[in-house]
């Protein structure tokens, strides 16, 4: 798989290089500033992402009067995209997870950013600016939403237990085992448990999920190396002892829901609407839905437990592709500008369901200007001060695959021995990231 994937990128970047060539032989496409711009993004069509992208669309084109023709994708969205490259006519704008820089700029499918040309770049959040960089150093993706991590706890069961909201991860752990031993939903039934973990496979969610708590330990799926190159890091002693720390919840004091390793994040995201979890680490994204499930009053939004070294906690969020081939780089830089100005992030965080951005990247926007619940100050503090990106490498998913196939094998079999599945992990991590032209000799 691995190795078809590599001659897949080399064959979109063969196609759109020869997208991006023009008839004159400067290997330029002929411009026109004036061009409709078509835009694609990730995200159900007809639903509030869809709508709240065309909201920010139409505000540009008032600003700019530069026409946006907006395109909803969720499924299958790399094999569509693939298939236009292949047509040499590709969208002029991706809006999609910062996550995927790079990959696409292994398939050639986006061009590089001129930051002097993208008005605003320099008020760009330094973590944001800098998961718009590849290995490279080169910046391929223009940053318009973050994430991050907070953790939700039903504040009713807290009270009833008696314990306070957790700053460590001993008393995260006790305040686990007191949701799943103390009955604190009062139906005289052993039904509950502490923490909400989605724990499949599917998608590398048990991978995701951890990176919360393996990097809050000091340790990390891959190290990267003064030359640019990275070594496996899974079986390091920090990363043990947080993996360990981590199977321990679901194996030895039993306060992970039963079924996790089963569970990506729909049926996970149940259990805490339904009363079954007390816990959970997410992001701001799923606010609205408890409210309208629990009410507000029944859970409370907090910073992450510091672990044995900080507290840092998953960072994402979504990215302006500027993709090759455009005949209107002009547009999509001023598209690009207006998506990351303080207008633009306003209006893309505007709203209680139909919002694109979940928390500003532009560092003169405050949250609160736009969003008065404080629960979201939560994250934007968390962010800023301990976000963490997944680092840009050329498949960053074949490493977060792999090693979710581990930790979920992990919970899964309590009788695995983590050390020796650490050790293996490591391995195919090393032959992933040879694969990749990336790892140390």
């Amino acid at each position: 798989m691995r190795s078809s994937w590599k001659l897949v990128a080399a064959g979109l970047a063969t196609t759109v290089v020869a997208a991006a060539c023009g008839t004159s032989g400067a290997g330029e496409v002929a411009q026109d500033p004036t061009a409709p711009l078509e835009l694609w993004v990730r995200t159900t069509p007809g639903g509030d992402g869809e709508k709240g992208m065309k909201k920010l669309a139409a505000a540009f084109e008032k600003a700019s009067g530069q026409e946006v023709e907006v395109t909803a994708i969720f499924d299958d969205f790399e094999t569509k995209l693939s298939q236009r490259a292949a047509q040499k006519d590709l969208p002029d704008l991706v809006l999609n997870d910062s996550s995927q820089l790079g990959a696409m700029v292994s398939q050639g499918i986006v061009r590089e950013v001129d930051l002097a040309a993208v008005k605003g770049s320099d008020q760009l959040l330094e973590p944001a600016l800098a998961a718009g960089r590849a290995g490279d150093g080169k910046t391929y993706g223009v940053p318009y939403s973050a994430q991050a991590s907070a953790l939700l706890i039903r504040k009713d069961w807290r009270q009833k237990v008696g314990l306070p909201v957790p700053t460590s991860w001993e008393a995260l752990g006790a305040l686990a085992k007191a949701f799943t031993t103390q009955d604190p939903d009062g139906n005289g039934k052993p039904d509950t448990y502490g923490l909400a973990v989605p724990g499949s496979t599917k998608r590398g969610y048990a991978s995701w999920y951890f990176s919360n708590f393996l990097w809050a330990a000091g340790g990390d799926f891959i190290t990267a190396q003064a030359d640019g190159k990275y070594t496996p890091a899974m079986s390091t002693p920090a990363s043990l002892a947080a993996t360990t720390w981590f199977r321990d919840l679901a194996c030895t004091t039993k306060v992970v829901q039963p079924g996790a390793a089963t569970m990506d994040t729909p049926p996970t995201n149940e259990t805490f609407e339904a009363g079954r979890t007390g816990m959970y680490v997410v992001g701001p994204y799923l606010l609205p839905r408890f409210d309208s499930a629990l009410g507000k009053d029944k859970y409370e939004v907090v910073p992450m437990p510091t672990g044995p070294k900080d507290a840092t906690v998953l960072a994402e969020g979504g990215s302006v592709y500027l993709m090759a081939g455009s005949a209107n780089r002009a547009g999509q830089d001023a598209f690009a500008s207006f998506a990351i100005s303080a207008e633009g992030q306003k209006l893309g965080m505007a709203g209680e369901k139909a919002f694109i951005v979940q928390l500003p990247v532009n560092k003169t926007v405050d949250i609160s200007s736009v969003r008065a619940d404080p629960r979201w100050k939560v994250y934007a503090e968390a962010y800023r001060a301990h976000g963490r990106y997944a680092p840009s490498i050329p498949n960053w998913t074949a490493v977060r695959q792999s090693s979710a196939d581990t930790i979920n094998a992990l919970i899964a079999d309590c009788d695995l021995p983590v050390e020796a599945e650490l050790k293996k992990l490591d391995t195919a991590l090393g032959e992933a990231l040879s694969q990749q032209g990336i790892g140390a000799s």
